[in-house]
């Protein structure tokens, strides 16, 4: 079955009487070019996949085809009609129906990837649900190699932009905390059914062994990244006293150590620079 065949989903969908839900931002590919590159991108023959939202199966496919194993999390349970058809010859592919950001991640991958030498996940995220699922799955420090993703291509290039420059905002700052980003390819806005108003790309967060900076506390850190973002058009000083509470004078002092002007914006801070901010104050 052709996944990708315009006429083959058509078929499909009314066959069994699926119907697109908006609401679950649901674009299903009909590329056949952008899944085989995503899965290649993704994953290895020694390499278990999670998956979150297969959707009808079309990246499925492909990840079964170059991985050891699949384990995808679909949230929507009326695809139950159609997957266990689509994915009926994958045999190293397994569906799990309920919400990434519940499942107990680190529990899963340790009962089905046990013989895998690594893991890693791969999704076409929805925009409204594209940085908590990606913060949660950095943030819970999941035992994986990699996220593979594709998002809307504003999204893509907000979160792999480099700390210190006008295109980075705060999940940029974390994401570049825990992974190495990079955006892999573009995803034209036609490759998909029904067609979005919005062109994608597909990126690639590297997991970081070890965090590149040194803090004091996480907890602080991130804080003062979510302060100094919150009011951009304001002065580091301003934003993060107005936000925070912190005093002007003890901000001033510490801008000075790092030979940093008293009215630099918080976006004008690499992420050596916040770190050291952070863990002056």
């Amino acid at each position: 079955m052709n996944l990708s065949d315009i006429n083959t989903v058509k078929s499909l969908i009314a066959k069994t009487g699926f119907e697109f839900k908006k609401s679950l931002g649901q674009n299903f590919l009909i590329n056949p070019d952008v899944c085989p590159a995503m899965a290649k991108s993704a994953c290895d023959k020694e390499t278990g996949v999670i998956e979150i939202g297969p959707g009808i199966g079309v990246l499925t496919k492909e990840l079964s085809r170059n991985s050891a194993k699949v384990v995808a999390i679909e949230l929507d349970e009326r695809l139950k009609r159609i997957l266990p058809e689509t994915l009926g010859d994958c045999e190293n592919t397994e569906v799990i129906y309920g919400d990434a950001m519940k499942i107990d991640l680190k529990s899963l991958i340790k009962e089905k990837f046990g013989d895998c030498k690594r893991v890693a996940v791969c999704a076409n995220l929805p925009y409204y649900i594209t940085s908590p699922v990606i913060m949660h799955l950095l943030e819970s420090r999941l035992p994986i190699d990699a996220v593979t993703v594709m998002v809307q291509k504003e999204a893509a290039e907000r979160l792999c932009a480099e700390v210190g420059t006008r295109e980075a905002g705060a999940v940029s700052v974390a994401v570049s905390y825990y992974a190495e980003p990079e955006i892999l390819f573009g995803v034209d806005r036609k490759s998909f059914m029904p067609p979005p108003n919005v062109d994608s790309a597909v990126i690639r967060l590297k997991i970081r062994q070890e965090p590149p900076v040194a803090l004091k506390s996480e907890k602080e850190f991130f804080k003062l990244v979510k302060c100094c973002f919150s009011q951009r058009r304001k002065t580091l000083v301003n934003a993060v006293s107005n936000t925070a509470g912190t005093d002007r004078d003890e901000l001033r002092v510490a801008l000075r150590k790092l030979n940093l002007p008293e009215t630099v914006r918080g976006e004008k801070l690499t992420l050596e620079q916040l770190a050291e901010l952070s863990n002056m104050l």
